[in-house]
């Protein structure tokens, strides 16, 4: 039988993958922003709670996937895969508690949710279970999202729209459509983050029939397409900020050009 390794607070931190954050802590915090400029901010607390709500519900969406990815014998030490991309794999985890840890980082982000809008309404809570259930569709399931060229958009909705636009419900139980228009550079860059990732793994995915978007465009289409996609995240970036405080949000592209 097979020894496994203890599961430890230093192997729950690396299955949950610090250095991925980023994709989340940048859609709340721009979701809290939004409401305040708005004027119908949460309050610190709150904003707090909302925005460790996010890191535990991504913490979740990584220790999930590398579950899914441990189980189906994607991922080997052969394929030279980074360790932080595999911790099972690598550390020789238990797959259940894994699964265990990825259920539970899950139960603690919507618990945190449901707090930050007990004072509110459900909406949050609503938008939150829809992207719950795309996560657990993304990984697992006769059909995995992640197997199909629809993988990158659905991170990008997901991560980059679903969160500001929780967020901004969280505060007055109203929906706030506006959000997804001035979170679109979010949405395209989290795609482009999960298209970079994916083109690392073409071979990879390609040899276990998951049909990522580069699988599928291969690596001239994906070029092409990448660059499109830089291009309009650039526009984005410059046009909406003038579009939402006229002259005074040129001062966005400024910065675009001086740290761009």
């Amino acid at each position: 039988m097979k020894q496994y390794a203890r599961l430890t607070a230093q192997t729950a931190v690396r299955l949950a993958a610090p250095h991925t954050w980023v994709a989340s802590v940048y859609p709340a915090v721009f979701g809290i922003l939004f409401g305040r400029i708005r004027g119908y901010g949460l309050g610190f607390p709150s904003e707090a709670l909302l925005a460790a709500a996010c890191i535990l519900l991504q913490s979740s969406v990584n220790t999930l996937n590398d579950y899914a990815d441990y189980v189906k014998g994607t991922d080997s030490i052969e394929d030279n895969v980074e360790k932080t991309d595999a911790v099972l794999l690598y550390d020789n985890i238990r797959p259940a508690h894994a699964l265990v840890l990825g259920i539970l980082y899950l139960a603690a982000g919507t618990a945190l949710g449901a707090v930050c809008s007990i004072r509110t309404g459900m909406l949050p809570l609503y938008i939150g279970a829809a992207g719950a259930a795309i996560v657990l569709l993304y990984s697992f399931g006769p059909l995995p999202l992640s197997y199909f060229p629809c993988g990158e958009a659905v991170s990008g909705l997901v991560m980059g729209g679903l969160i500001p636009l929780g967020v901004a419900a969280a505060a007055d139980n109203r929906l706030h459509p506006e959000v997804l228009v001035y979170s679109l550079p979010l949405v395209i860059g989290i795609a482009l983050i999960m298209m970079s990732n994916n083109g690392c793994d073409m071979e990879k995915d390609r040899a276990a029939g998951r049909y990522t978007l580069v699988v599928v465009l291969g690596k001239r289409g994906t070029v092409s397409v990448y660059r499109a996609l830089i291009l309009l995240w650039l526009t984005a970036l410059c046009v909406l900020p003038v579009a939402a405080f006229g002259l005074s949000g040129s001062v966005c592209i400024l910065l675009l050009l001086a740290f761009g």
